[in-house]
């Protein structure tokens, strides 16, 4: 079944789930919206977009230590009430994070993160490629801003695939733990060292 912009609109408004979220939702239960609305709620996106917003003045520094010592990661993740920061599921969650940065080694936690002049440089690149495959003017820009999108799901740490479930993407386990436990949590901050890297 073909999933309309109107169907995704619909059950944005009705969940509050961001848009790409929606889509999967809709293709997972074939276009039902009472399906994609339970398949939301089981992630728990729905409910985590509604608590976007809230402040996030607690929280706690983890950190995760591999290959006896070669590579070490400090993460800061923030949420509403040191009650939830002390819950085990949310150390479980931090401690999970460290780990997938430690493995995946993204280089920023969102988009805006990232620096400008990289991107500009890759899309020159992608452009060159382009142009030297022969590629039309007026679809480069594109397949450009295709593989830019590729590239920052492959550098910023909520857009990667999460190492322990490549399904989802590091903010969508992130969401499923707002819904879970029930309040806003950030990821704000990590560094990553490498010995040698």
């Amino acid at each position: 079944m073909e999933i309309t912009a109107k169907m995704v609109k619909e059950l944005r408004e009705a969940t509050g789930a961001g848009m790409m979220d929606c889509k999967k939702a809709l293709k997972e239960s074939d276009g039902e919206m009472e399906k994609a609305g339970e398949y939301l709620r089981k992630k728990g996106i729905a409910s985590a977009s509604k608590k976007e917003g809230r402040t996030t003045s607690q929280g706690v520094v983890g950190s995760y230590i591999h290959m006896g010592g070669k590579v070490g990661v400090l993460l800061e993740v923030a949420c509403e009430t040191d009650f939830v920061a002390r819950t085990d599921d949310f150390q479980e969650f931090v401690h999970n994070v460290a780990m997938h940065i430690a493995a995946a080694s993204p280089m920023a936690v969102t988009r805006d993160e990232v620096d400008s002049a990289l991107i500009d440089k890759e899309k020159e690149i992608y452009r060159a490629q382009m142009q030297d495959q022969g590629k039309p003017a007026e679809i480069i820009d594109k397949i450009v801003d295709g593989k830019v999108d590729k590239y920052y799901s492959e550098i910023v740490l909520l857009e990667q695939k999460y190492v322990k479930d490549p399904d989802v993407t590091v903010e969508d386990y992130l969401k499923s733990i707002i819904g879970s436990l029930g309040e806003n949590m950030q990821i704000k901050r990590f560094a990553r060292f490498q010995i040698g890297g």
